[in-house]
């Protein structure tokens, strides 16, 4: 046997990214640098991905050499790229849990306009469940509790100044009562 073969691997992922009902990318994150090292190729990439699949009935698709799971939703795709080796479960579940963090997050507003007003946490959830192309999580209550992430709550800008204020107010007691 085929030493290499033999070689524990991780379920690994080349790219996510989410495009609009027009093609026009949202968010998008390679993890393999060789393989659309530029712009302009990983957006000829997206291109030719959505024109195969934005009209399909289908949630998998074969292009260029890659494994390619997909969903839509009202005007968003969500896209999730391995090679053609990699496991298409694995992919399809790293798909299901970003759709449904991203889902949750948007509180079942899976739109643009809603994803744009909160790109933060779409960014913190697939910082979470993909790390360097590694697969790290893949249930999505995980994700969120990990993320922490509550549409209701203020902004994530907004709660940072909030706790510095709040830092801010204990030192003062604290300097102040010695």
């Amino acid at each position: 046997m085929d030493s290499t073969s033999l070689e524990p691997s991780l379920y690994t992922v080349k790219a996510v990214f989410i495009l609009d009902n027009d093609g026009n990318r949202l968010l998008s994150k390679y993890y393999d640098p060789e393989l659309y090292p530029t712009m302009k190729e990983q957006k000829n990439f997206e291109n030719n991905v959505f024109s195969k699949t934005h009209k399909a009935d289908n949630e998998i698709a074969f292009l260029e050499g890659m494994t390619i799971v997909y969903k839509s939703s009202i005007d968003l795709f969500f896209y999730v790229v391995g090679s053609a080796q990699e496991n298409e479960l694995m992919l399809m579940s790293v798909l299901n849990c970003l759709f449904d963090s991203v889902s949750h997050i948007l509180r079942k507003n899976v739109e643009r306009r809603c994803l744009l007003d909160n790109m933060e946490g779409v960014f913190l959830v697939v910082d979470e469940i993909i790390d360097g192309g590694v697969i790290l999580e893949s249930d999505s209550q995980q994700v969120l509790q990990k993320v922490n992430y509550r549409a209701d709550d203020n902004p994530l800008t907004e709660q940072s100044v909030a706790q510095v204020l709040q830092s801010a107010k204990e030192q003062i007691k604290w300097s102040i009562l010695k």
